[in-house]
């Protein structure tokens, strides 16, 4: 099946002249290629998308539905490519350096970014080391910028070089959009999950999604905010669920399902079971908390701090629910949780709700996204479905 890296950018970017010039020939003769070559072109990105781009009259040509859904996505492909670019510098002509790029630039940056090794990048794109070595150096020559730079027995990308990857990566999202989407049937959604998601809100939408969409292809990457914030970025993953941050970052859309509160959660026999702790009891008993630089444990922290009481012991750093429930059950240790994280054993009355003189702890859960994110008709049909879903779950 034909992929993103099997496309021609010079041929991405005549087909995007194609559209606006409405002329075939005026292209060719633009670009100083022959017309027969640039219809030969033409008819391999037909092939390649798998849908006809354009009606065909002696008047000119015209983009049909599909060549009007995928050049748009062509578009946002390049334009990404171009902002990429901008920065780094320009070849030797004065042309920009998007225009002398090429699929294989492309790939080798890309895949030196997910791999962090000139070896393990070349065997995961099957291509040679050298090959991969040669496109990267090709790049770092003609901009003038170090992309790539030694770390002791490897080698990492310069912060120019991660920039750079991320558009790069995020405009290879566009173009397996665009494939996608002309095929009008199936598709794939990558989903980040934070914690809270998992347990009920996500299953939930999924289970429903697939009911009336079968074909379709899901893939559940968990993990933290940091962990999965980055992954957002570079387009690795199409949509965040989980706890909305209090300032987020000027990049990403934040958009509210519902609130949720936090609260101490314990097992059934523990000691402060059926009473309402204080602060010195609650500090009494040791706590299994988030990992570090999380959201959740930011929250646990200032309960604490804004009591002025000093932290307790928090032996147990972790982002699992499920084995946060595991030591709850066999120990006296507490933790903060939403009750929705841990709903199956309260009702089975294995894990309680500890009260306290401590007030519940809100946040807000919902969906984060890029702010230039173009949803195709799955990935906006996927966000219908959970907030449908999320009014479900509050009512």
């Amino acid at each position: 099946m034909t992929d993103a890296f099997d496309l021609n950018l010079r041929h991405l970017r005549l087909l995007v002249a194609i559209e606006e010039s409405g002329s075939v020939s005026a292209v060719a003769r633009a670009a100083s290629i022959s017309q027969p070559a640039l219809t030969q072109a033409l008819g391999g990105l037909e092939r390649a998308f798998g849908a006809t781009l354009f009606h065909r009259s002696a008047a000119g040509v015209v983009a049909t539905t599909d060549g009007q859904r995928i050049i748009l996505r062509v578009r946002r492909a390049l334009n990404h490519l171009a902002r990429a670019c901008r920065n780094l510098g320009r070849v030797p002509t004065g042309v920009p350096l998007e225009s002398y790029l090429t699929m294989a630039h492309v790939r080798g940056l890309t895949a030196l970014a997910e791999s962090g090794g000139f070896t393990r990048a070349a065997e995961a794109v099957g291509i040679s080391p050298p090959s991969l070595h040669r496109a990267v150096r090709d790049i770092e020559r003609v901009a003038g910028a170090s992309l790539v730079e030694r770390k002791g027995r490897g080698v990492e990308l310069t912060r120019s070089g991660e920039r750079l990857a991320r558009r790069f990566l995020i405009a290879l999202t566009e173009l397996a959009a665009a494939m996608e989407e002309a095929r009008h049937v199936g598709g794939r959604l990558a989903i980040g999950a934070m914690a809270l998601s998992r347990s009920l809100l996500l299953p939930a939408t999924l289970a429903n999604l697939l009911e009336s969409t079968p074909d379709v292809e899901v893939d559940v990457i968990e993990g933290s905010y940091l962990e999965l914030v980055e992954l957002l970025r570079s387009g690795r993953i199409d949509l965040l669920i989980g706890a909305l941050r209090d300032r987020p970052a000027a990049d990403l859309l934040q958009e509210r399902l519902f609130d949720d509160n936090l609260t101490i959660i314990g097992r059934a026999e523990h000691p402060l079971a059926g009473t309402v702790a204080g602060f010195e009891q609650l500090a009494a008993y040791p706590w299994i908390v988030s990992r570090r630089a999380s959201s959740l444990l930011d929250r646990w922290q200032k309960m604490f701090d804004r009591s002025g009481k000093a932290r307790p012991k928090a032996p147990i750093q972790c982002g699992s629910v499920a084995l946060i429930r595991g030591v709850l059950a066999r120990s006296d240790f507490l933790t903060l949780l939403s009750t929705a994280q841990v709903s199956a054993e309260i009702d089975a009355g294995t894990l309680v709700r500890i009260e306290s003189e401590v007030p519940d702890t809100p946040r807000t859960i919902g969906v984060i996204s890029r702010r230039d994110w173009f949803p195709t008709k799955l990935q906006s049909e996927f966000v219908a479905c959970l907030r449908q879903t999320a009014l479900r779950q509050v009512a």
